[in-house]
């Protein structure tokens, strides 16, 4: 699946937000912008990163609608339709069509826990109400089910899912994935979201990365990505340690922990870049300040992002 639209580096888009909550155009357009001038090979709204979970129908919407006269047709889109169950997935899959994305994405269900059986069931439900690219979004760490390889593969070679975006930092078993995928001649589209060890999963035969982290350093990202197609494996694993340092940006946040402290250290990090006109997050998370924010700007300015004498934005 070489000719597919979906490889390369596709960034979960960080949604800007003005100090009163209100989506942010300006700074939205801005960071849209700036990642497609980077290069990179596509767009993925509505998940984890865009804050999903704290979105209303209406604001989801909204997004969608922005985004995509935004984007303009100049790289793949690819929208969360997360939800709680079926066939309120379904009906997420539906509206996001309407706006004209290339690709859905979708967790398995969660709050009411099943099985196995439920999971696959639950994919197999959505195929049948849309004609859309759909990759299967693997985030056990917020909706308590790890997908299973086998499954995965299974519902590949049955045309039900196209891909896969792995976040589960399960390493081995996205290792296991790639290998079963391959073997059942390549019907899935893997795509790994753990943005400190892109590298491992290029050698593994990865076919491209969805990092969070790439909304403040989209460049090293795409380089990476030709690097490892051109199989310069030491500029792969050059530019990884680069972006391992500045995923530090996202640690020792003292203020907050999960969304306030990864979410929030990637806002704060776009606010003191000039790409956000704020740091605001969706209620009821607080935005980072303090000593959170000078340790951001620390980490900015040791990976080269900001100049040593750049002023800290309060």
């Amino acid at each position: 699946m070489t000719d597919s639209p979906f490889r390369g580096v596709i960034p979960p888009v960080v949604i800007p937000l003005t100090e009163k909550r209100q989506l942010d155009l300006e700074a939205l357009e801005r960071t849209i912008n700036r990642m497609i001038n980077a290069g990179v090979d596509g767009l993925f709204f509505l998940g984890s990163s865009g804050e999903v979970a704290f979105l209303t129908d209406a604001q989801r919407y909204h997004v969608l609608q922005e985004a995509i006269a935004m984007v303009h047709g100049r790289v793949p889109v690819m929208a969360g339709i997360i939800d709680m169950e079926t066939m309120r997935v379904v009906d997420q899959a539906k509206r996001a069509t309407g706006y004209g994305v290339d690709a859905l994405v979708a967790t398995a269900p969660f709050y009411a826990l099943g099985g196995p059986k439920e999971v696959e069931r639950h994919f197999r439900a959505i195929r049948e109400y849309t004609d859309l690219p759909l990759f299967a979004y693997d985030l056990p760490a917020c909706v308590h089910t790890k997908l299973d390889p086998t499954m995965l593969v299974r519902l590949g070679e049955d045309g039900v899912l196209q891909g896969v975006k792995d976040s589960s930092g399960d390493d081995v078993s996205f290792r296991w994935l790639m290998l079963q995928n391959e073997d059942a001649g390549h019907p899935l589209q893997l795509l790994t979201g753990h943005e400190v060890v892109v590298d491992g999963a290029y050698l593994g035969g990865a076919d491209g990365s969805v990092p969070g982290l790439a909304n403040i350093d989209p460049e090293s990202y795409v380089e990476q990505w030709k690097a490892a197609q051109a199989g310069d494996w030491e500029r792969v694993r050059d530019i990884q340690n680069h972006l391992a340092r500045l995923m530090f940006v996202t640690r020792e946040v003292k203020a907050t922990v999960g969304f306030g402290a990864g979410v929030g250290a990637f806002k704060t990090a776009l606010w003191q870049l000039g790409v956000f006109n704020t740091n605001q997050m969706r209620e009821p998370v607080e935005p980072l300040e303090g000593e959170d924010v000078d340790h951001i700007v620390e980490v900015l300015k040791r990976a080269g992002l900001m100049d040593a004498d750049a002023p800290t934005r309060r």
